[in-house]
């Protein structure tokens, strides 16, 4: 069956994470995608490994980072410094529905490839930028990284061990979230637009800037700061508004804890034979057992080293309580739950032979996302997208090939 976005064509400009992650997410509902990079070159994380991922002639090979946020996309390698390659675009843009682009602010515009230009070719134009810090604002023209807004947003200064504790000190989150949060953001944006469109007729420009994201989504530790003017601190896994919500030592690693009630809590007593705790005025309550988590926390360490992990998960999971292993990788894609709801998936490629990827979680029950096509090689579809969408000849396209405009 036809993806729910298997009418839209979607020129995705962006390069490393969060624009690609939107553009993929909108290839899995299936759009047509065609992913827009520099010749020779492409987009900067082809190169950013190892890992990659060798075909068998070993003739091809792809970064597992390119891999993340590429399936479901052509690649056309044009130079867009180039008026030629500009004009390519324009082409394009007169045959698109979305423009996805995370250049620097203004950056298009020399080309002649910004918003207002090129809504002028195709006035019901979704066109969505993201920057690192917006379009207007002092910081407008610094670069955006990760990194840095999970710096400068707040969440390192609520991640990582507590001032005194041996690992103390600010920290990122594992994988560059910010940037995976503003590729979602961005979605939706241009969701909003593609059905405000559908209304009207109009095309729309939509803005997406990860440091707003960053900040956005500080969710209720944001409302803990405006509630009471006192910014949180670092915490470990320990959460701020509930407790007992972190990871605990077993007698062969550590597990994780999740009570999110009172009588989750008085279940846990039990099976970890103190029941007496669940009526004990200091832990009662969720207000009271985080005034006294100091009281609370090592006594509930003291009974989870009793047991290994895997049988503490078999009791408290028969007891209603939530709880679950710290899996590494490896076992997460192992993990029976994991595999059962498809989120290891493959796909081929003509020359890498079987890529492997991760699913993607939307669930629609009539139009289901699928996995087309593998992460494109350089300019493998360039070709076949200027003879289709540009309308160019084969002598056209080699002329442009033979002057480096395309590759």
């Amino acid at each position: 069956m036809s993806g729910s976005l298997s009418h839209l064509r979607v020129l995705d400009l962006s390069r490393v994470l969060a624009g690609p992650w939107a553009g993929q997410i909108l290839g899995d509902l299936g759009a047509e995608v065609i992913k827009i990079e520099r010749p020779k070159s492409g987009d900067d994380t082809r190169s950013w490994g190892p890992p990659y991922l060798q075909g068998a002639d070993g003739n091809a090979d792809l970064s597992a980072y390119f891999l993340t946020a590429n399936r479901n996309k052509q690649s056309l390698a044009v130079d867009i410094a180039h008026p030629e390659g500009q004009a390519l675009i324009r082409k394009l843009v007169a045959e698109s529905d979305v423009i996805l682009e995370n250049f620097k602010v203004g950056g298009l515009k020399r080309y002649g490839l910004d918003y207002d230009s090129l809504k002028q070719i195709n006035p019901k134009l979704i066109y969505c930028s993201i920057t690192g810090f917006g379009q207007d604002g002092p910081y407008a023209n610094r670069p955006g990284y990760d990194f840095l807004i999970q710096a400068m947003g707040g969440l390192m200064s609520i991640t990582g061990q507590p001032d005194g504790e041996p690992g103390a000190g600010p920290m990122k989150v594992g994988v560059a979230l910010t940037d995976i949060m503003t590729g979602l953001y961005a979605t939706i944006g241009v969701l909003a637009a593609l059905s405000h469109r559908d209304r009207t007729g109009e095309g729309q420009y939509v803005e997406a800037a990860l440091l707003d994201v960053q900040v956005a989504c500080l969710a209720n530790q944001a409302m803990n700061y405006l509630t009471t003017g006192q910014a949180p601190g670092r915490m470990g896994n320990a959460h701020p508004n509930i407790v007992p919500y972190q990871d605990f030592p077993t007698a062969d690693g550590n597990m994780v804890l999740t009570v999110g009630n009172d009588e989750q809590f008085a279940r846990l007593c039990d099976v970890l034979g103190h029941p007496e705790w669940a009526s004990d005025d200091r832990f009662a309550t969720n207000r009271a057992r985080v005034a006294n988590r100091k009281e609370l926390i090592p006594r509930l360490r003291q009974a989870t080293v009793m047991r290994s992990t895997q049988e503490w998960v078999q009791i408290l999971e028969r007891s209603g309580v939530p709880c679950g292993p710290v899996n590494t990788l490896d076992q997460v894609f192992e993990d029976p739950q994991v595999l059962a709801r498809g989120m290891k998936q493959s796909v081929q490629h003509p020359s890498l032979g079987d890529v492997p990827t991760v699913g993607n979680p939307i669930r629609l029950k009539l139009t289901p996302v699928s996995y087309r096509t593998a992460p494109p090689l350089l300019g493998e579809q360039s070709k076949q997208v200027l003879e289709k969408i540009a309308g160019l000849s084969s002598g056209e396209i080699e002329s442009l090939r033979e002057r480096g405009i395309v590759s």
